[in-house]
């Protein structure tokens, strides 16, 4: 009887000790929904600028998300996110402040994450730190009557290039683990990200993007 309730206790901290575990060779998935927020600083769009001191914001967007961790070691994981397109709109700002959108872009930022995670490998709640690199993939700009008549009065409709560029980005995240397989995953990201948007008409504008992103996933332990 000693030796069975001996048995039974070990075997009570041996579960204990491993059913949270995000140890050494432990893969994980998950998904759910991420905003992004561009914290947008403009220059001026270039000559002819017709109505002097042309600006632009661009808005955020939310869409699905998710990604793929692996646990190098208890501590140290490469993370890969995930998510489908974001779409923003670039709104008129400086002399165009109230002229609402003027064009609209596609995103996809593609991201590897180096991570630090606090804690001991079996902890419930594990925050961590990541910082990795991000190439910002744009497609689909798309021009509105508003932009040709910002940039070519009177003239043939305007198109816009918007550049595909590398970033660095920061993270602060945390996983909660819910049972032995499944848990949720909050994260917060901010990137240093500039580009330049290229129009038919030769004019050009430099923006600071610098986005911020939120998200929040439920994953699974395998």
């Amino acid at each position: 009887m000693k030796k069975t309730m001996k048995f039974m206790a070990i075997a009570a901290i041996m579960t204990t000790s491993t059913a949270f575990a995000q140890s050494a060779g432990t893969w994980m998935a998950r998904v759910g929904a991420m905003k992004i927020t561009p914290d947008v600083s403009s220059g001026y769009l270039s000559a002819p600028d017709y109505m002097g001191g042309t600006k632009a914001d661009v808005s955020s967007d939310t869409q699905l998300s998710g990604g793929i961790t692996y646990m190098y070691t208890d501590h140290f994981s490469v993370d890969v996110p995930l998510a489908l397109p974001f779409k923003h709109q670039i709104i008129g700002d400086g002399a165009l402040k109230g002229a609402g959108a003027v064009a609209e872009v596609k995103a996809l930022p593609v991201t590897l994450f180096f991570q630090y995670r606090f804690m001991e490998a079996n902890a419930k709640f594990r925050p961590y730190v990541g910082l990795g690199a991000t190439y910002a993939y744009f497609f689909d700009e798309t021009g509105s009557g508003k932009l040709t008549a910002t940039t070519n009065p009177g003239g043939t409709p305007t198109t816009l290039n918007v550049d595909s560029k590398w970033g660095v980005t920061a993270q602060l995240g945390a996983t909660i683990s819910l049972n032995d397989k499944w848990f949720i995953d909050m994260h917060y990201t901010k990137s240093n990200l500039s580009t330049t948007t290229h129009f038919s008409t030769g004019q050009h504008l430099d923006i600071g993007l610098d986005p911020e992103s939120f998200g929040v996933e439920v994953g699974y332990k395998f």
